[in-house]
C-alpha cells in the first residue's frame, strides 16, 4: 500500500495510545505485521520538550519507516511549533490528536474537545500544515462530541480543505469514551464525502471484524488499539486473513513466551531497570489475561521490584504445564480477546 509517499506492507495501523505505544511496542507491532505505528501523544507545550518523558516518546532510533508522531494541544502557534520540533527530530508524518477523550486532555480543550470548536480546528490544522510543508500531516478524531453532535463529516471537510493528507476516525463520540460499541456508519459517510485516505478505528478485535469494517466503510485501512495490547500478533493474523481469506493458527504458548521475553528485554533497555519493571507489569498482565492461574501470577508480579525476579516469575509461569498446557499447544481466544485455555 502506498500511503503519503511511503510504501507500506499493508493498510494496518497501530493506534496511538498514551503509555502504551512506546518505541518497543511500535517496533514489535511492525515486526508482527503492522504497516504503520503512530507514537503515543506528545505535548505541544514547548516547556516540556526537554523532559525525559517527552524525549522518550520522541525516540524513534532504529524504528522502521514511516515515523509518525502524534501531537496534542489547543493553541495553533504551539501546535505549529510542536510539529516543527518533531519534524526536526525525525518525524516523517505529523499526526494531530483530536480523538483523545481523557478528561485531563479535554479539560484544556485539546483532544476530542476541539471538535466543539470547528473554527479553532481549522486554525490549528492550517497552522500545522503551514509549519511543516514538506511533511504529511494527518488527523485522528471521533464521530463527534456527543451523539447529538456527530460533526465528523464537517471536521473531515475542514481537514481536507486545510491540507490534511489522511484522517483516522474512531467510531465513538467523545461522550461515549470507550463504552458501548463503535459504529461505522459515520465513518462510511465521511469516506463518501472526502478524497483523502480514511482509516477506520474502534472495536477491531479479530481478522473477520477488520474485513467487515473495511468492506462496510470502504475505508482505506483499519487502525487497531486496545485489541493489540498483549496480542501484537493480531496484525499478522489480520494481514493473512485479508490476503487469503483463511485464519492463521493462534500462536503457541512457547511463541507467546518468546515474544513476551523479547518485549520485556526491549522495555528494560529502553526505560532502564527501575522504570522498565513498572512499565512491564501492565504488558505482562495483558499477555496473560484470561489464562488459567494468571490472576495469582499478576498479583505476585506486581510485588516484584527487579528485572531478575520479573523474568524468573514469567519463565516459571509459562513453563508451568499444569497451568497453561504444553509449550507446543495453542492459546485459544474467545470473542472478547481473552485467552481461554491452552
Amino acid at each position: 500500500m502506498n500511503f503519503l509517499g511511503f510504501q507500506l506492507r499493508n493498510n494496518l495501523f497501530v493506534a496511538p495510545m498514551a503509555g502504551v505505544t512506546d518505541r518497543p511496542f511500535r517496533q514489535l507491532c511492525k515486526q508482527l505485521g503492522a504497516g504503520v505505528a503512530v507514537s503515543e501523544m506528545v505535548t505541544s507545550n514547548s516547556l516540556l520538550y526537554g523532559s525525559a518523558k517527552t524525549r522518550r516518546r520522541a525516540n524513534h532510533e532504529g524504528e522502521v519507516d514511516p515515523i509518525s508522531v502524534q501531537i496534542a494541544g489547543a493553541d495553533p502557534v504551539m501546535m505549529a511549533e510542536a510539529a516543527k520540533y518533531n519534524e526536526d527530530n525525525g518525524a516523517q508524518i505529523i499526526d494531530i490528536n483530536m480523538g483523545c477523550p481523557a478528561k485531563k486532555v479535554c479539560n484544556v480543550m485539546a483532544g476530542s474537545a476541539l471538535m466543539q470548536d470547528e473554527a479553532l480546528v481549522a486554525k490549528i490544522l492550517e497552522a500545522v500544515v503551514k509549519a511543516v510543508p514538506n511533511t504529511p500531516v494527518t488527523l485522528k478524531f471521533r464521530t463527534g462530541w456527543n451523539r447529538v453532535n456527530k460533526n465528523a463529516p464537517a471536521i473531515a471537510r475542514i481537514a481536507e480543505a486545510s491540507g490534511i493528507q489522511a484522517i483516522a476516525i474512531h467510531g465513538r463520540t467523545r461522550a461515549d469514551q470507550y463504552m458501548g460499541e463503535a459504529e461505522y456508519d459515520t465513518i462510511a459517510l465521511v469516506k463518501s464525502q472526502v478524497k483523502i485516505p480514511v482509516i477506520a478505528n474502534g472495536d477491531i478485535t479479530t481478522p473477520q471484524k477488520a474485513k467487515f469494517v473495511l468492506d462496510y466503510t470502504k475505508a482505506d485501512g483499519v487502525m487497531i488499539g486496545r485489541a493489540a495490547q498483549g496480542k501484537p500478533w493480531l496484525f499478522r493474523e489480520i494481514e493473512h486473513y485479508l490476503k487469503t481469506g483463511e485464519l492463521l493458527a493462534p500462536p503457541t504458548v512457547a511463541e507467546i513466551h518468546r515474544i513476551l521475553r523479547g518485549h520485556l528485554a526491549d522495555l528494560y533497555a529502553f526505560y532502564g531497570e527501575e522504570t522498565g519493571v513498572k512499565v512491564a507489569r501492565k504488558h505482562i498482565s495483558w499477555y496473560t489475561k484470561g489464562i488459567v492461574g494468571a490472576a495469582h501470577f499478576r498479583h505476585a508480579m506486581n510485588q516484584m521490584p527487579s528485572v531478575a525476579e520479573q523474568l524468573a516469575a514469567t519463565d516459571e509461569f509459562f513453563g508451568n504445564s499444569g497451568a497453561i498446557g504444553a509449550a507446543n499447544e495453542h492459546i485459544v481466544y474467545n470473542e472478547t480477546n481473552n485467552a481461554l485455555a491452552a
